[in-house]
Formats: C-alpha cells, structure tokens, sequence
C-alpha cells in the first residue's frame, strides 16, 4: 500500500470523529495513522494508501450527517511531512526558521505540503491542535530566500484558514532548544 496519499477529516464533536473514523477504515483499504482529540472538543483523523482508497474513505465521511471542520485528500505528500508531524526535527544552527499559524490541523497540513513541495526547506516541526485551540502550526528550516519562498507558499495554499506567518534570519541558539523541546 503507498503512503503518499494522505486523508484528513476534523469533525466538530469526539463522539461523530470517532463514528467517522470506523466508518472509515470500514469504507476503504487505508491505514490509520491517527485518530484522536484535539482542542475545542474536535476530533482529527488522519488516513493514508491508494488515492482511490483515500478518497473513497474521506468521501464517506463527507456523506454522512455530521458537521466536519475540514476533509482533504493529498497525493504525493511531501516526505518531510510524513515524518515531521509530531516531532520535532534538528535546525541547523544559521538557517532560517518560517513560523506558520493556521485555524485548523487540516488548513496546516496543506499549507505545510505546499510550502514544502515548491522550497528546498525542510519541515523541523509540525504541532496539531490539543494545547492551542485546534489550531496548527509549523517550523520550516533553510536559507532565508527559500524560508520567504516557504511561507509565501504556505499563505497562498489556504489564506483564509493561515493566522499568521514568521520569518527569523537567525534565530537564537536558546529559541531553536525551547521550540524543539530541549530546554524545560
């Protein structure tokens, strides 16, 4: 099964996300990669396979009668973003760092894969919705061309759904610990 395809759903309520979610896996070949609560009593879930599969799967859960925040459907995800969300990534210490802050974990993770797919950056980390509202967002690193290159990508990708955007030169050796979670 490819896992370039990625599935998001955020529904309103746990109880519907949960229902969402095996109705799903039950609809389509796919993986669960995470199904679980964010913040303001949202519930995110996120699958991956075959294109039709995913779309199949995400189609289910557009038809039922549930209000959903956001569903998408992406093929050929970024491989940074495969394994980025979550974790946080080492910076090199004179890169650049892009901070992009967006209303939903869906909205994120596509400005993320668009950011990342147009820059020669890489994703450092990527932080979804428990702790901050349900809202997302996230850390690339690179030269500072191609980190303004980045986060112009990201804000055109869902600009209605992006907060707010940042880009540092050279960020301090003490921010990049505490944003990685080295410093306590």
């Amino acid at each position: 099964m490819s896992l370039d395809t990625l599935g998001l759903v955020e529904s309103r309520t746990i109880a519907a996300g949960i229902f969402l979610a095996d109705q799903m896996v039950k609809a389509a070949d796919i993986k669960l990669i995470r199904a679980s609560t964010i913040c303001a009593g949202r519930f995110f879930i996120q699958i991956s396979g075959e294109r039709s599969a995913v779309e199949t799967a995400v189609a289910c859960a557009e038809a039922s009668e549930y209000s959903l925040v956001g569903q998408f459907v992406i093929s050929n995800v970024h491989p940074d973003l495969l394994h980025g969300v979550g974790k946080g990534r080492d910076i090199p210490l004179g890169d650049a760092i892009g901070v992009v802050e967006c209303k939903t974990v869906s909205a994120g993770v596509i400005a993320a894969d668009r950011a990342l797919k147009k820059t020669a950056t890489h994703l450092a980390k990527f932080v979804i919705g428990s702790g901050i509202s349900g809202k997302s967002y996230f850390i690339l690193h690179g030269d500072v061309a191609e980190v303004e290159e980045a986060v112009a990508a990201a804000e055109t990708a869902h600009d209605r759904y992006v907060l707010e955007t940042v880009v540092i030169p050279s960020p301090d050796k003490a921010v990049i610990d505490t944003l990685l979670g080295r410093l306590r």
